[in-house]
């Protein structure tokens, strides 16, 4: 299988480490993480620890269109992190990736990015209100969301487990992961509000972010509430259809 990898200029010295943790990827390394799509394990590494995703082999389809047509995953998260880093957005250090082919065939790849300290997700925002200064949190999250807006940036996976967050007593920082769907381009009005559907099932935490957003667009805090709540509910009755499908598809294949 013939191998592709690019390293980021400050960690080309170390390519004999981390070809070794990719070729021993299956015996080395602590597993972290939800491991159900895709692999994760962290390594040892000077005073900090990389983050290793193995991305899964994909479908026949996407095997070939990888190989010939599209960006790997891996290559994407590489490529996209770096230009948020130009672009001065938070995320982990981007390292490295790999990706593996045949002569007709994408195989498997893996992005290597430093470890990133957070003290919570936005998740933990939408199941524990009793965090200490909540809403200043998701204000200062909305205010992140609007500069990446300003900078062109659409984070097509903008969902709760994909930013993490540092207090820093007071002075919050954020940073995105999960960075393989991304566009760079200006955004509208309606694009950039229904890049909050995701978010919350929470009317409150709702009117905080469009409240925010207002402040921050000079937009009206009744167009952006009334169409960000219209795209949350949107997006969360079209999330239970699916997630009811797949349970009736389940039942007719046992059956």
């Amino acid at each position: 299988m013939k191998c592709k990898k690019v390293i980021h200029t400050d960690f080309k010295s170390h390519d004999d480490f981390l070809d070794d943790i990719i070729y021993h990827f299956d015996e080395k390394g602590e597993p972290f993480g939800n491991q159900d799509r895709n692999s994760l394990k962290l390594f040892d590494f000077e005073d900090f620890k990389l983050n290793v995703k193995s991305f899964r082999v994909p479908n026949l389809v996407n095997q070939i269109a990888y190989r010939f047509f599209r960006k790997s995953k891996a290559q994407r998260s590489f490529e996209y992190a770096n230009k948020l880093t130009e672009l001065g957005v938070g995320t982990p250090q981007p390292i490295a990736y790999y990706g593996f082919t045949t002569p007709f065939l994408f195989k498997s790849s893996y992005y290597i990015s430093e470890q990133q300290h957070c003290d919570l997700t936005y998740r933990e925002l939408t199941t524990d209100f009793d965090i200490p200064n909540h809403e200043a949190i998701l204000r200062a999250f909305t205010r992140f969301t609007f500069n990446l807006h300003e900078k062109g940036i659409h984070f097509l996976d903008h969902s709760p487990g994909n930013t993490l967050i540092e207090l820093n007593d007071g002075d919050y920082k954020f940073y995105l992961v999960d960075l393989n769907r991304m566009e760079f381009k200006p955004l509208d009005f309606e694009t950039r509000i229904k890049n909050f559907a995701r978010l919350t099932i929470h009317k409150n935490m709702v009117e905080i972010m469009s409240d925010e957003y207002a402040k921050c667009s000079g937009e009206s805090f009744e167009t952006i509430f009334n169409l960000m709540w219209q795209e949350t509910e949107a997006f969360q009755e079209k999330y239970h259809r699916k997630r009811r499908l797949k349970k009736k598809l389940k039942f007719w294949k046992k059956a």
